[in-house]
């Protein structure tokens, strides 16, 4: 339960996060896309660093199904707990959202008419993906105690070099389409996203042995 509350927490702080630091860069940046997007990157890799420090040894801070599924594709977690986990994180990506917009006065339901689209997007998102889970186990292999810190950092980077800023996670492209604001993706641009997503955390996982774990 301890785990599963961590996963669920974590997703909820990061997506409140996401979807509140682009209300508010959009509100600040007077029609300047660059500054808005400046606005929302920041503090999404910084509450990454702060959630992977605090909930990484209760629950490995996945707060991301396709992260999960690469542990459970490497035999770290079980299929059962997996499951639990990939619950929680939607349930508390959404619920993050939520709280967003009653921070700063929205409706709090909404679905997002933010169209993100085509195969420059679906392919940002494989490479995003497949090159977090890459971080992370590069991280698990020579240096643990800087994974916090590599992944903030790798999320703030892939905001900004990929066409799709770098949402790279199931949990929280489902959450975003309940945000018709700037961090919100249209329902029917999900399908793209977390199908690239999960592509590209199975092959992050085939890539980990020869290039971490293979000692020949």
């Amino acid at each position: 339960m301890q785990r599963l509350l961590a996963e669920g927490l974590g997703t909820t702080f990061l997506l409140a996060t996401v979807i509140g630091s682009g209300i508010m860069g959009e509100t600040l940046a007077d029609g300047n896309a660059a500054i808005a997007l400046l606005g929302n990157t920041i503090p999404t890799g910084a509450i990454l660093v702060v959630l992977i420090t605090i909930f990484g040894p209760i629950s490995g801070a996945h707060f991301n199904p396709a992260v999960t599924l690469a542990f459970f594709l490497k035999r770290d977690i079980s299929f059962y707990e997996a499951g639990g986990f990939i619950i929680v994180q939607i349930i508390g990506g959404i619920l993050g959202v939520w709280a967003a917009h009653l921070m700063f006065a929205e409706d709090v339901l909404q679905i997002s008419m933010k169209m993100r689209s085509g195969p420059a997007q679906g392919f940002s998102e494989l490479v995003a993906s497949f090159g977090l889970l890459i971080v992370i186990f590069g991280g698990i292999r020579h240096k643990p105690d800087a994974i916090p810190v590599l992944v903030g950092l790798y999320i703030t980077a892939a905001y900004w070099f990929t066409a799709s800023t770098s949402f790279a996670n199931p949990a929280v492209t489902i959450a975003r389409m309940w945000s018709d604001t700037f961090a919100g993706i249209a329902p029917a641009s999900a399908p793209l996203f977390i199908a690239m997503q999960l592509i590209g955390a199975v092959l992050a996982v085939a890539a980990t042995k020869p290039l971490f774990f293979d000692t020949h």
